[in-house]
This record gives structure tokens, sequence and C-alpha cells, in this order.
């Protein structure tokens, strides 16, 4: 908007036009260039190890992708992305947690000494905090079950070493976020309910949104059943 306004001065001072002047949609563009900047949207998830997690940046709530894989190899996790400390730790707490509890998610027969990646795209922005938690620890679920990631789905939230879903920041913008790019449902903290005030109510009835307080509530919400995969 400050930038808006000192293009319409210049023009003013310049001579080029005279108050009032009305700033149409259409006359953004041209006062401040070509956008430099596009959010993510919805993508259709089409393999196991893909989950679609929501952050907030500098340009407000964002999608974001959390992309795994694993191969043979020495044991390991490799994270790329430009990942913060505190992304890098959500990422370690989110591998030892789906180790820890291999059993109760039905991965008893897989090996987990085996080298792992965890890749957050946009490679050139700097990511941090814990609120891909959620996204990271569904997204290796996902890849070592077979299970794809329902591709309507967001999710936020903190993670604990013994699957808590702890309450994050940024609740509002997220879900916007969400519903600009067109997913029907996200997976909240059920701590965060509270913050669901802030969210317009038009956007909160058009998504469904599930709260969650632990791991395994994320993984029965946002996990296609195999019948959903073989159609």
């Amino acid at each position: 908007m400050a930038k808006l306004v000192r293009k319409v001065a210049t023009r003013i001072a310049s001579g080029e036009t005279n108050p009032p002047v009305h700033v149409a949609a259409d006359d953004v563009a041209d006062l401040l260039g070509t956008r430099r900047y596009e959010h993510e949207t919805r993508e259709d998830i089409t393999e196991p190890g893909v989950a679609t997690g929501l952050a907030v940046t500098g340009a407000g709530g964002e999608v974001l992708f959390v992309e795994t894989s694993v191969a043979d190899g020495d044991a390991g996790l490799t994270l790329t992305g430009q990942l913060g400390d505190v992304m890098r730790e959500s990422a370690s707490i989110a591998l030892d947690h789906v180790r820890a509890r291999a059993d109760r998610l039905g991965l008893s027969q897989v090996s987990f000494d085996r080298a792992f990646h965890v890749h957050v795209p946009a490679g050139a922005t700097p990511k941090d905090g814990p609120s891909a938690g959620v996204a990271m620890t569904v997204a290796l679920a996902s890849l070592l079950s077979g299970q794809r990631v329902r591709s309507g789905v967001g999710m936020t939230g903190e993670v604990t070493l013994s699957g808590k879903v702890l309450p994050v920041g940024g609740i509002r913008a997220k879900v916007l976020a969400a519903h600009r790019a067109g997913l029907g449902e996200v997976i909240l903290p059920q701590r965060n309910a509270p913050d669901l005030d802030d969210v317009p109510d038009e956007v909160r009835q058009a998504m469904d949104i599930h709260l969650v307080g632990d791991v395994g509530q994320a993984l029965d919400v946002a996990l296609e059943e195999a019948s959903a995969q073989a159609a």
C-alpha cells in the first residue's frame, strides 16, 4: 500500500495525473510492476511420501509441500530446502516417532536402517519453526506404509517425541492460505481451537477443520484408505 501511495504521489507531483486518484485492481500491475511472488496452489499427490503443510512467511500464510524418500545405504537422515535448526529438529523427531511407533503404525516389517531424505521445495527460501512437524510425520508414515496422503488436506502442528500435537502460531493466515490454495480440509492442533474465532465465517463453513491432539488422529484423517488408492 505504501508503494502504491508513493507511485500515485509521484505521478501527481510530475503532473501526469490530477487528484483525486482512484486505483482499481487493474491498475496495480501498472503501478507496482509484474508480480514477483506466486502462492502455491493445491497439487494432486500421486505417490506416497508427500504431504501438504501450512506455514506463515513474510508474505502471509502459505502452502508448502514436504517430500520424503528412502533408499538403501548408510542409515541416516538428509534434510534439504534451507531448513533452520528448529525445523531440522522437527524432521528428526518425526522420523524417531515413526520408528518408535512402527508396530502401532503397521510398519513392524519395515527396516529403518536406510538413508532417509526429507525435502521442502522452494530451496532458495529459508524456512524454520516447529509447525511442519505434523506434515513431516505424516509424509514419513505415508512413505513407509505405502499409503498416499489425501491431496485436499493441509496440516500444521508441532509434534513431540511421544506423538502429541502441540499448538502453533499463525492459524488464521494458514487456514486462509489453505482455502486460497483450493484445499478442502485442514488438520490443526486441538489446542489451537480458540484461534479459529479469528477465521472468517465463510472460510470456516467452506472447509472441514479437524482438530487433533496426537499424530494418530492426524494419520487417520490424512492417509487414503487402501481401497481408494487401488481405485
